[in-house]
């Protein structure tokens, strides 16, 4: 991996944190910042020299992926901005048994977690609490859930997970 393909894949990371940061703030996930992530997937595609066939493969996941949620959309148990995440983020999973189940598992957890925690704080309003508690009221679920945290920890991990994993295994085979 050349370190401008690492750069880019850090500068998406950094995009998914901003990205969560807005959701739990204002519950909104910018189209800029979604429309980079799916940008940055195509430009690591080119520096990682992707074959057509395999950059198709990932297309393919994240078109799947996102029409399936667009059936929880209509159902009213997912927002359009976690849609637009989820198909942008299905970018990067592509099709690695791994890394999809270790991304969905990710985001399940964090999902359950977020939503515990704005149950949690269901009663606070950051407008009347100060500092950690002020943080903590951002959670509170009377606004709704913000799973842009949930995708953005999954899809740091469907981008990371393929540049740590040849280094673990390596790492573990040998001791």
């Amino acid at each position: 991996m050349s370190m401008l393909s690492l750069v880019v894949r850090l500068a998406t990371v950094g995009t998914l944190g901003w990205l969560a940061v807005m959701d739990v703030r204002d519950r909104r996930l910018p189209n800029k910042g979604v429309l980079a992530v799916a940008i940055l997937f195509f430009a690591d595609a080119v520096l990682a020299q992707k074959s057509l066939s395999v950059t198709g493969e990932h297309v393919l996941v994240a078109a799947v992926v996102g029409v399936l949620c667009v059936g929880l959309y209509l159902m009213n148990m997912l927002g359009g901005g976690d849609v637009k995440l989820v198909a942008a983020v299905g970018l990067w999973v592509g099709s690695n048994l791994l890394v999809a189940t270790s991304t969905l598992m990710l985001v399940a957890i964090t999902g359950l977690l977020v939503a515990l925690l704005g149950l949690a704080t269901r009663r606070l309003d950051p407008a009347a609490c100060f500092g950690p508690m002020r943080a903590l009221a951002f959670f509170s679920c009377r606004r709704g859930v913000p799973y842009g945290v949930a995708l953005a920890t999954g899809g740091s991990t469907a981008i990371l997970l393929p540049l740590w994993l040849p280094w673990a295994i390596t790492h573990f085979v040998k001791h």
